[in-house]
């Protein structure tokens, strides 16, 4: 089958931009006659003035009209909570894998599209093509702090959470080591069910001398105690790192409480929210934390865009992630990825607008799934099948179900099911060369939590999204519990 099979939705963000354009078009036209514009190349002064004016009506009269519609303006009807994307592929493949990754919500692409067909200009020149660029960024940081509840000048835009969490490592380490000089080993403190963008830096700068860290366990739910992390806490701690939940069992940790701790003993706090967005509140100011990591393709913007928050005040030693040009105020060197920032900033003004309605959809998805699947292979005794994760519903994630059957090998299930159903035995990221390769593997957070054998080896991660409908619980439902009595059967 091509590639190209399905031209169409190019040709539908062309179409949308034609009005954009023409009142680009008209705007400038309207804003410099001809002849202002020859009275200025006689006088250079007057050049200045007129080149400077015509620059601040486009910044106050196009790119405003641009960025109404990119965060907030009406325009063209998009599918929206609940509704099922477009596209041959969501017809014969049912997606319940969002937590590894979503699609490119609809009215996202649609903010983007300007910015890939009209606007290039880099943001750092002075002319008219970097005007709408500079001024969408500006846009795009508002819309994440706003999501974020703290200040434009405290958002970093990054290329990834990998990049956002490596980061604030290395900044608190070198913050450390500028304040206490080479004689005392920075220590940070982080738990057994990170991302591997937190435990494989650890280990990395612990092998190069760089720190010393410590790992702290979870209980049976998934969920660190408050008091094993405070006493893993020392003078030479320079940071607490503790994602705000969990990517395979969508437990909330008690990342505040930790926070408060933090701050008592002056140690930084940072947590990863990339899962949490969109689907739990993400406020600075009531988790109390110093740093925040936050990813795009988690919440409908494309892959390559992340961004990290900074408390205000927060000393980062004079750690860059790259040491170069100005950009991002000086924080982080080179030329900004626009397109994808646009896109950030879309998705992060649409999280905003649905928090209380979102996360609602997400659980009655969640629901409905794990009754259907515990009905129909939990057993009389419910035996069949275990939830991993917290008891307690408040503490996990809404649109997350990490659930182990008995009998079944969830890689092996996967595999077959692979054209038919997108989900996954652990978490993307982690072992993705082995769960292709289809072999019984337990994953390193059920490992942490110490699930019974027989589950683990069993265990799905299925997670539902902004665009999951009725029809995909029902199919994933059905093509899940077809697949592990099949299996079943053939062991007896």
């Amino acid at each position: 089958m091509s590639l190209f099979r399905k031209p169409p939705v190019g040709q539908c963000l062309i179409r949308r931009l034609t009005p954009m354009r023409a009142d680009s078009v008209t705007t400038a036209r309207a804003t410099t006659s001809v002849s202002a514009t020859r009275a200025a190349l006689r006088n250079p002064d007057r050049r200045r003035q007129t080149v400077s004016s015509r620059n601040a009506v486009i910044t106050r009269g196009v790119v405003k009209n641009l960025m109404g519609k990119l965060f907030g303006g009406k325009g063209t009807k998009h599918a929206g909570i609940g509704e099922p994307l477009s596209g041959d592929i969501f017809e014969r493949c049912t997606y319940l894998d969002y937590n590894a990754t979503t699609p490119v919500w609809p009215e996202v692409a649609s903010a983007m599209a300007p910015f890939l067909f009209e606007h290039f200009g880099n943001p750092s020149s002075g002319h008219a093509f970097a005007a709408p660029c500079r001024d969408a960024i500006s846009a795009a940081r508002h819309s994440v702090a706003t999501m974020l509840g703290c200040g434009d000048d405290e958002v970093m835009f990054t290329s990834c959470g990998s990049e956002s969490d490596n980061f604030a490592i290395d900044a608190a380490v070198r913050a450390f080591r500028k304040k206490h000089g080479a004689g005392r080993t920075p220590k940070v403190v982080s738990t057994a069910i990170e991302h591997p963008a937190v435990i494989e830096h650890l280990k990395a700068m612990a092998d190069f001398g760089d720190l010393t860290y410590e790992l702290v366990g979870v209980d049976s739910e998934g969920l660190v105690r408050v008091e094993d992390v405070v006493k893993a806490m020392d003078e030479d701690t320079c940071l607490i790192t503790v994602m705000q939940a969990n990517n395979e069992t969508g437990a909330i940790q008690p990342v505040a409480a930790i926070a408060s701790e933090a701050k008592k003993r002056g140690i930084l706090m940072h947590t990863d929210s990339a899962q949490s967005c969109g689907k739990i509140p993400v406020k600075v100011d009531q988790l109390g934390v110093d740093m925040v990591t936050i990813v795009g393709h988690k919440i409908g913007a494309p892959k390559g865009i992340g961004a990290l928050y900074i408390r205000d005040g927060t000393d980062l030693g004079g750690a860059k992630p790259f040491y170069g040009g100005g950009q991002e105020s000086g924080r982080r060197a080179g030329t900004e990825n626009v397109l994808h920032i646009v896109g950030l900033g879309k998705a992060c003004e649409i999280v905003e607008r649905e928090m209380d309605t979102c996360p609602k959809h997400l659980k009655e998805m969640r629901d409905d799934l794990q009754r259907r699947i515990v009905e129909a292979l939990g057993g009389a005794d419910g035996s069949g099948v275990r939830i991993n994760g917290p008891n307690d519903e408040s503490l996990r994630l809404p649109n997350t179900l990490n659930i182990g059957i008995k009998g079944l090998l969830a890689s092996i299930t996967l595999m077959e099911l692979a054209e038919l159903l997108a989900a996954s035995a652990g978490a993307a990221c982690h072992t993705p060369d082995v769960a292709a390769a289809g072999a019984a593997t337990v994953s390193s957070v059920l490992e942490a939590m110490d699930v019974p054998m027989d589950y683990a080896i069993g265990t799905l991660r299925l997670s539902v999204g902004r665009h999951t409908t009725k029809s995909d619980i029902e199919r994933g439902a059905m093509l899940l519990i077809e697949a592990a009595k099949r299996q079943n059967a053939g062991a007896l």
